[in-house]
Parts: structure tokens; C-alpha cells; sequence
């Protein structure tokens, strides 16, 4: 069989396959990807066993088809053709030989009825949302999702539909993120579901910031999101993520009202000759101002003063400056607010005059 299409055409779908990838694989099958032609129509599939995506493009080919290829050996080979260029793909036996121009490659592949599916049960909730509501939801909280936490369930995103609202929740036990949008579509009852951290990277890459409607399905165990031109599908976290409305700070709180980019850039610098561990700011609070210092084991010491909107009383907090650049990195606004009660309590970081997004960053002991 003969497969002709354009590179250009075939690099953007592929790429996002195999973004799926995993360089260490338990089954040699796993780091191939799976071509289906059927109509001029090339599906491109990927998998990891946990999650799976799949991809469309239109090529030239007659009959149906189906194989599997070395997945990074074919986009490197992709990638490393010139822009525009035509690629031919002949498949005999178990090899299969991709032409361009002078050049020639030749890959083995593996047979395509052992490659694995996901096939989730059926669908209970169907509901459809914006990409770009989805994508946004995304950005503004994955940052705070854990990395191998024990705590299965917080290596993850919390997706919820309730009252009229979606919202995305993250966190990783020391600071969260949180970010509600509109929804006026339907759904047979509240939705609460936990994405894991791959899916929730893998769908904000394959999301753009369009107004095209995104379909979900979701099973007992499993979230189908059927995009333009791809499909993805992942495995639920199986797990009750924590009762995020308890560490919303409720207190007595004042509020600091300061520049946005100002204070991120004064945090940057003072954080350089912070603990490389621990990454301990000082925050100290005295009517307009607010003073900055960190120092590390070195005897190195950093000192940073901004002017800021503050009527509380005086106050000294410690942070983690990493968490408090991860937020300013995502807010909107020129003005950022953060509600401060004590030395011993969370704050709650928002854009200034807008509730949508929240972000809870613990305090530190310095």
C-alpha cells in the first residue's frame, strides 16, 4: 500500500500523538504509534494505557489500512524534512519505507491487532463546554496539582459542575488554585471528577483558545473529550479530593493591594539568594509599605522594599516565593490582592475588583 501526504499537514497531528508517549515503556508496542487509514482519513493513536489520543488528517491513499510505527523515530523524521515537503509511505510485509525527495527510511513495525485500546464503559454524564472556557481553567490552576504525592488523589484536577458553574481545583497540600466559569448547558446531576496529572497537561496542550463546543463523556472510570479534529480519553483518579471550601480563609482578613508585575519582580529578585530548599521569603507589612528579605545558608541576604495599599495592622508572614511567583504568573489583572489575617494563616490571592480565580498559599515558618 502507498500513502502520500504533506509534511506540513501530517506534523502538527502526529506531534500531538505523540506527545503521549512515554520514553520508558513496559510493552515494546507501547512506543509505537497506531495508523488507521480509512477515506483519505488518517487516524494517528497513542496510548500509555492510562490515557489515549487520538488524531485525524487528510492524506492520499487508497483502500483502508492499518499499522504501527516507532513513534519518535517517525516524527523525528518528520520534523527533520524541509517545510512543505511531500512524504510517501510504502507498507510491505513488516517494514515500511517513507520517501521525500532523495531521501529514504526505513522502519519496522509491530502488528497493529496487538495494540492496545481504552475502552471506557458506557457514558452516564454528556455535557459540552468552549475549548478555550476549558483551556483557561486549565492554565490558571495546574501549577498547583502534586507531583507523586502519596495522597493519590491530589496528583490530579478536580473538575466540577454545579449551580450553573464549572470549576477547576488544584492542589498539592501547601498551597491551591481554584477558577469557576459559567455553565449553561445540562447535565443529569453534579459532576465531581478527578483528572490525572497527564490528562490535565495532555488536554492543555491539545485545547486552543477558540469557541468551539468540546463534548465530554464520562463513565464510572473513565473522561472521553471529542475535539475538531482529535479525540482524548483518560482514566479517572479513583479517589474523594478534599473539602477545598474549609481552607478558604474566612478570618478577620486586610487586604494588600500592590502592582502586579512590581511586586512579581521584586519577589524574583529577592528569591535568588533565598534557600534553594525551602525557598523562605519574609513578608513584613508596615502601612504602605511592604519589605522583602530572604537569606540562605550561605550568609547571602536579599532586601526589597515596594510601595503597596495596606490599613492593617503590622504584620511579618513567611512564604514559599516559588508559590507566590506560580500565582502572579497566571493572574490577569495590573492590581493583585492578597487578604492577609495573621502570621499563622493562609492568604487568599485573587485579581483585584475579580473572584473567579482564587489561589490559598500557606504560610511558612522562617
Amino acid at each position: 500500500m502507498k500513502i502520500s501526504a504533506n509534511r506540513d499537514e501530517l506534523l502538527k497531528p502526529l506531534q500531538q500523538a505523540v506527545s503521549v508517549v512515554e520514553r520508558r515503556q513496559t510493552l515494546p508496542i507501547l512506543a509505537n504509534v497506531l495508523i488507521s487509514l480509512k477515506d483519505e482519513e488518517m487516524t494517528l493513536t497513542a496510548t500509555d494505557l492510562e490515557v489515549e489520543l487520538r488524531t485525524r488528517t487528510r492524506v492520499q491513499a487508497k483502500g483502508e489500512a492499518e499499522f504501527t510505527l516507532p513513534a519518535r523515530k517517525f516524527l523525528d523524521i518528520c520534523k527533520a524534512l524541509p517545510e512543505g515537503a511531500d512524504i510517501s509511505i510504502d507498507i510491505e510485509g513488516d517494514k515500511a519505507t517513507l520517501r521525500s525527495g532523495r531521501g529514504r527510511y526505513t522502519l519496522g513495525m509491530l502488528p497493529a491487532q496487538d495494540y492496545p485500546s481504552i475502552e471506557p464503559a458506557k457514558a452516564s454524564e454528556r455535557f459540552s463546554l468552549p475549548a478555550a472556557v476549558l483551556k483557561r481553567l486549565i492554565d490558571k490552576t495546574q501549577f498547583a496539582m502534586a507531583q507523586q504525592d502519596v495522597r493519590y488523589y491530589l496528583n490530579g484536577l478536580l473538575l466540577e459542575i454545579r449551580a450553573g458553574r464549572v470549576r477547576a481545583v488544584a492542589t498539592d497540600g501547601h498551597r491551591l488554585a481554584l477558577c469557576d466559569a459559567a455553565f449553561d448547558g445540562a447535565t443529569g446531576s453534579d459532576i465531581q471528577v478527578i483528572l490525572p496529572r497527564k490528562a490535565v497537561i495532555e488536554l492543555g496542550r491539545l485545547l486552543d483558545d477558540g469557541d468551539d463546543e468540546t463534548a465530554f463523556e464520562i463513565s464510572n472510570s473513565h473522561i472521553r473529550v471529542h475535539l475538531a479534529d482529535a479525540s482524548f480519553t483518560s482514566k479517572l483518579i479513583d479517589g474523594r479530593f478534599p473539602d477545598y471550601e474549609r481552607v478558604m480563609p474566612n478570618g478577620d482578613a486586610s487586604a494588600m493591594l500592590a502592582q502586579r508585575d512590581v511586586l512579581r519582580q521584586a519577589l524574583a529578585r529577592t528569591a535568588i539568594l533565598s534557600n534553594e530548599k525551602y525557598r523562605g521569603i519574609r513578608f513584613r507589612l508596615n502601612g504602605g509599605l511592604l519589605h522583602l528579605q530572604a537569606h540562605n545558608p550561605e550568609q547571602d541576604e536579599a532586601e526589597e522594599e515596594i510601595e503597596v495599599s495596606y490599613e492593617g495592622p503590622d504584620l511579618t508572614i513567611g512564604f514559599n516565593v516559588g508559590y507566590l511567583l506560580d500565582v502572579l504568573s497566571v493572574l490577569d489583572s495590573d492590581d493583585v490582592q492578597m487578604a492577609v489575617i495573621d502570621s499563622n494563616s493562609s492568604t487568599l490571592i485573587t485579581d483585584n475588583g475579580s473572584a473567579e480565580c482564587r489561589y490559598v498559599v500557606m504560610p511558612m515558618r522562617l
